[in-house]
């Protein structure tokens, strides 16, 4: 099995909790806040597709999704189209506000970019340094891997929070 072939089984994975979480949620259940600092199921896939497409886009030397397609304007959110998510106050986590269908559908956008880019890596390409302000420097592959990982956790916590919203009868 190529590195290729196991990244596209992980970005799936991220893939299927994500739809998990945001099928037939409502404004309630996206914007549930277990205490006024938790983040919202809204925020928590906003940011782990923005940051996907942030760190995917430099690879493949392209604009990112949420600016290129119009993604950031159909938002409308409060803050700069840079933003990403990281450092956000809990104000600013309960600014994001979204249907399922915009989330799913920008998520959808990055995820497919996302997997049409990964087959046409060689496998010497993964080596690729793409950020020297690390120590090690970071490859391709370590970005892939860090993009997964912070995916899955954030995928994580929104299908937890999601579970909290269901028994609080959201």
């Amino acid at each position: 099995m190529l590195s290729s072939d196991l990244l596209i089984d992980a970005f799936d994975r991220v893939s299927g909790v994500v739809h998990a979480v945001l099928q037939d949620a409502g404004p309630g259940v996206l914007g549930y806040r277990p205490d006024p600092e938790a983040n919202t199921i809204a925020w928590l896939v906003w940011h782990l597709a923005r940051i996907q497409d942030a760190q995917i886009a430099p690879l493949i030397g392209e604009e990112q999704v949420w600016t290129a397609d119009g993604w950031s304007v159909r938002f409308a959110l409060p803050f700069g189209p840079s933003a990403t998510g990281y450092g956000h106050t809990a104000d600013e986590v309960a600014a994001v506000r979204s249907s399922a269908e915009l989330l799913g559908g920008y998520f959808d956008a990055v995820h497919a970019r996302t997997i049409a880019y990964l087959p046409t890596l060689a496998e010497a390409d993964f080596a690729r340094v793409v950020d020297r302000g690390w120590n090690p420097p970071v490859t391709v592959a370590v970005r892939l891997v860090s993009i997964i990982a912070d995916d899955l956790e954030h995928a994580g916590q929104a299908a937890y929070v999601r579970g909290l919203a269901m028994r609080a009868d959201l």
